[in-house]
């Protein structure tokens, strides 16, 4: 019988919508600005497909919202290893002492459900010991540690179980600071290790950053942008450093990490929650701008959760406009785009092709996945 861990950091992803651009420390400040929780149920649709294999699997996994709640509801038995309380106030000590346990018990593989800061702990607690596979469900997710859906997460686990998947490499836990991220800065420390699976289809690639010699094309980028912006509608500009001379050429001051809210050349709201999107948008048309992670593709899922699948289903896809270098767009080795809403329906109307904007008069059509 294959032996699975299953980890769930219950506040992960909380800060996202409301703005906080992370949620170390921040959770009670989440639940104060309307924050629930999201991770479990990100966790769920990974561990929905490992389903065949039950009873055949014993599922090890922590007490209450750190795994045994989900694991029940899509009908296991887990081996419960730990009396962690059955609410979402958990910690960082509690997700390690929960992955050295699973490599006492020998499980085969972890599948953890977190952000960076939930990889960062994984690491401290079991170094390159177990294979591992993280489920994508914080704010932050730089590292290439992580599926690039928590069904491909699921999918992974599914393919090692079955032993049609072998083969494991060493990729980088990755952290930013979140005090600097929150005042624009993002300065990135590598932790370590894990152990993933050699799998380029499902896991995500290190976030990239942008070289100097991209900064006059997305300029040009821009200029194209702000000439074609129309009267009376709300632009929602997204973070990212293409974005951002968007908003200088506006002569607008920027959060550059968050959501900035901009209508006849005025800035009426800056690093907006989704609750303040969505007052904002309401009975109002407008447009959202955004541009890809560089080196992975998402355009939404990453860093931008404000833009949430209420945000986007009220937008509607021709109301999206996607911006990205060249450079950037051929970083992704032919990759289509990547989004991860964490809604079915929302994901299935981004799919398909859209529309990005390349420069000053350029535009390519580009697949969304």
């Amino acid at each position: 019988m294959k032996r699975l861990g299953f980890i769930v950091n219950p506040i992960a992803g909380m800060g996202g919508r409301v703005g906080l651009k992370g949620t170390d420390g921040l959770a009670e400040e989440a639940r104060r600005r309307g924050a629930q929780p999201t991770a479990m149920g990100k966790a769920q649709k990974g561990l929905a497909q490992l389903r065949e294999f039950n009873p055949a699997l014993q599922i090890i996994t922590p007490a209450g919202e750190m795994g045994e709640n989900g694991a029940r509801r899509e009908g296991f038995t887990p081996m419960v290893i730990s009396t962690t309380p059955g609410t979402s106030e958990t910690s960082a000590i509690d997700t390690q002492a929960a992955a050295r346990k699973m490599v006492q018990e020998g499980v085969d593989l972890i599948l953890f459900a977190g952000g960076d800061g939930t990889a960062r702990d994984m690491y401290s607690a079991i170094g390159e010991t177990v294979p591992v596979v993280g489920i994508p469900a914080g704010v932050k997710i730089h590292s290439p540690v992580f599926a690039q859906t928590a069904e491909r997460g699921g999918e992974l686990a599914r393919l090692f179980l079955s032993g049609q998947l072998r083969h494991f490499n060493l990729a980088e836990v990755l952290d930013i600071d979140e005090e600097a991220y929150r005042n624009g800065q993002v300065k990135t420390k590598l932790y370590g290790y894990l152990n993933v699976p050699v799998e380029r289809t499902r896991m995500q690639n290190r976030k990239c950053g942008t070289p100097l010699t991209e900064k006059a094309s997305q300029n040009n980028i821009a200029l194209e942008i702000c000439n074609n912006m129309e009267e009376d509608v709300v632009y929602l500009i997204g973070p990212g450093s293409t974005t951002r001379p968007i908003m200088d050429n506006l002569g607008l001051p920027c959060t550059l990490l968050g959501v900035d809210l901009v209508v006849n050349g005025q800035l009426i709201s800056t690093d907006a929650s989704e609750e303040t999107i969505l007052k904002a948008t309401e009975k109002r048309l407008f447009k959202i701008i955004v541009t890809p992670i560089g080196g992975q593709g998402y355009i939404f899922g990453r860093g931008n959760h404000q833009l949430s699948h209420r945000v986007l289903d009220r937008a509607g896809k021709k109301n999206i406009i996607v911006a990205a270098t060249q450079e950037k767009l051929l970083r992704l080795r032919g990759e289509p785009l990547l989004v991860d809403t964490g809604n079915e329906a929302t994901d299935q109307m981004l799919s398909g092709y859209i529309r990005v904007t390349t420069g000053y008069k350029q535009e390519i059509i580009s697949k969304v996945r």
